[in-house]
């Protein structure tokens, strides 16, 4: 799968002097002094992918490394393959090849942030955490998050916006049930009741991003502005009001590039007769 601009240089540019693994470059260490990255985005992993790469890990052991990062009292954090690790506990390894880099609290979240989103790993309400963490607690703009991962800061600023949605929102979001655009759509509605509500027609009437856009308005109260009449020209207005002097009666005149038409009223079949004889 090829990388996304900006991402295949995670490693290189957020630790200094820091690489990929290459071969030869790994030590091992006992796993029990490897410990979980504290500010890891991802909290949710498939058990049965857990289970496939334990199995794997069994039969050919630990291809790729895990990178960490020295911690207090001997112990390892993890800054990527926490998947790796995880898996290698359910195998029974006793020591798992590493590759040692010093990390600040920043770089730990900002490299397990990019190892994931290079593998799409995060779902949308994992990766919008992430993202509000590297705002608020490291003062990073949203244009600084969307070069470091390799999004546009206007994708940025769009999922951190899901965080502001309804509990219930953010787990059907999570469990697939709804999209991203669905979510959004339905942060138009303000109150976490009106919400869920419209959350359980989305889901009952399996309803499309744009259908749930409409419903919001709809609840919202919004109304789409009336489409302004086209301006009259004067020259129009001017054979309308010659008309209704000549004829003495009202007339509309709908003139474009190609043709138009010329509308006549009467009220009456004596006035009818008033309009013949004076149009023939």
């Amino acid at each position: 799968m090829p990388q996304r601009s900006g991402l295949g240089k995670g490693l290189d540019a957020l630790i200094p002097g820091g690489s990929t693994p290459r071969e030869g470059g790994a030590i091992q260490i006992p796993i029990d002094s490897v410990v979980r990255n504290p500010r890891q985005p991802r909290q949710s992993f498939k058990e049965e992918e857990l289970e496939e790469l334990a199995a794997s890990i069994r039969q050919h052991g630990i291809i790729q490394p895990i990178i960490v990062s020295p911690g207090a009292g001997g112990t390892y954090t993890i800054i990527a393959g926490d998947r790796r690790w995880q898996a290698a506990r359910r195998a029974g390894l006793k020591t798992v090849p590493v590759v040692v880099r010093v990390a600040s609290d920043q770089q730990l979240l900002e490299l397990a942030l990019i190892e994931n989103v290079q593998r799409a790993d995060l779902n949308a309400i994992e990766e919008a955490e992430a993202f509000q963490h590297l705002s608020k607690e490291f003062g990073m703009s949203h244009e600084a998050i969307a070069s470091r991962v390799g999004k546009s800061r206007v994708a940025v600023t769009n999922t951190i916006r899901l965080l502001e949605a309804s509990s219930a929102v953010k787990q059907a979001l999570v469990d697939g049930r709804i999209s991203e655009g669905h979510a959004r759509a339905l942060l138009a509605l303000g109150s976490a009741r009106a919400q869920e509500a419209a959350l359980q027609r989305i889901t009952n009437l399996d309803l499309s991003v744009r259908q749930t856009e409409l419903l919001a308005r709809k609840l919202s109260g919004h109304r789409p502005a009336p489409k302004k009449k086209p301006a009259r020209s004067a020259d129009v207005a001017d054979i309308e009001r010659r008309l209704r002097a000549s004829l003495g009666t009202k007339v509309n005149l709908k003139h474009g590039k190609k043709g138009g038409s010329l509308t006549i009223h009467y009220y009456s079949n004596e006035e009818l007769d008033t309009i013949l004889e004076k149009l023939l």
